[in-house]
């Protein structure tokens, strides 16, 4: 299906968050991993359950170090 990832078109095979995330290959377990899907928060433990659809706009923010 085709979703919006942090602004980008994208084609997945992932139903749920958490398979997006696994299928970006981040580490769904970092601190500091947020997603928010067509606007709205997902939280970190509903990740398994909440289901993607055509179209829908996911934002992943993950922590990156500097300095």
């Amino acid at each position: 299906m085709k979703i919006v990832l942090n602004g980008d078109p994208v084609e997945t095979a992932a139903a749920t968050v958490r398979t997006l995330l696994d299928e970006q290959g981040i580490d769904a377990e970092a601190r500091g991993v947020a997603v928010a899907v067509n606007a709205a928060v997902a939280p970190r433990g509903a990740w398994a359950e909440t289901v993607l659809a055509e179209g829908d706009a996911v934002e992943i923010v993950k922590p990156f170090r500097g300095g």
